[in-house]
């Protein structure tokens, strides 16, 4: 019997990429699915999936910016399945650009999407977590939470920010003695539509950065992503790193520190697309 068996589990962005192969994972290990995303096109194929087998799924159309709306989702979730188990805050956009060219509205769309929905969850979902006596909050930061590059500003900061709070939030329930653990997890690059759906700054070339990420970065499928998400979750690891390049580079920056960015620069300025 899995330990997930009877779990109720909400995962968001669940439409595609991570979020999907997480509640197909859970499906198979006998969890009770609570998913949302904004494409209730994706969404609903995912749903169909994990009901073949053999899940209880509910399924909605939910923008993890709409904090009142996450909140309302929460309690539905609550009454839905009687319990709430696992959050698994996935959802997530991606943009490129330079700071000095790139507009506030661009950077506060991340920032909203990417940090505040990861908030917002985690606000939402929190009291019922620790009502269940065995609750597991599970935060998608990235890579980019454990290293800057150039052109990922707005990405950055916002999954450095989701790195801080989760920490924090783990290091809180620890001193409170609640029965909720914390996970923060960090892809590195990862075979899903992230850099096909992101959005560009002035004179970026969005096609062959994309192009770029899908030959040269992405190397780990999101099945398995979500497999090694799953057993950090089964073991209560504080910290979930996924790929060979995201345990190299997080070395990496430890052991050299600061220096990095330098090496960093001068390796983009050579290998990524260049902007008009």
């Amino acid at each position: 019997m899995s330990e997930f068996a009877g779990k109720v589990v909400v995962i968001t962005g669940a439409g595609s990429g991570i979020g999907r192969a997480l509640a197909l994972n859970l499906a198979g290990r006998g969890a009770r699915l609570a998913i949302s995303d904004m494409d209730t096109v994706g969404l609903a194929e995912t749903a169909r999936q994990a009901e073949a087998l053999g899940a209880e799924v509910k399924a909605d159309h939910l923008d993890v910016t709409q904090r009142e709306a996450v909140l309302a989702y929460a309690d539905e979730v609550r009454a839905h399945f009687g319990k709430i188990n696992q959050v698994y805050n996935n959802a997530g956009i991606a943009y490129h650009g330079e700071f000095e060219k790139s507009e506030f509205k661009d950077i506060e769309r991340i920032m909203d999407v990417d940090f505040w929905g990861v908030v917002n969850g985690t606000k939402a979902f929190l009291p019922h977590l620790i009502a269940s006596g065995d609750g597991h909050v599970v935060n998608v930061s990235s890579l980019f939470g454990l290293l800057s590059m150039p052109g990922q500003s707005a990405y950055n900061s916002a999954k450095f920010a989701v790195r801080g709070f989760t920490e924090s939030l783990r290091q809180e329930m620890l001193i409170a003695k609640h029965p909720v653990k914390v996970t923060c997890v960090h892809p590195g690059g990862i075979k899903t539509a992230i850099a096909r759906n992101a959005t560009a700054g002035p004179g970026e070339d969005l096609d062959t950065f994309a192009k770029f990420f899908d030959q040269k970065l992405a190397r780990t499928t999101p099945e398995a992503a979500a497999e090694t998400i799953v057993n950090g979750v089964r073991k209560s690891k504080p910290r979930v790193l996924i790929g060979a390049d995201a345990k190299f580079l997080d070395a990496w920056v430890r052991l050299v520190g600061p220096s990095y960015q330098r090496v960093v620069a001068l390796v983009a300025g050579r290998v990524l697309p260049k902007s008009n």
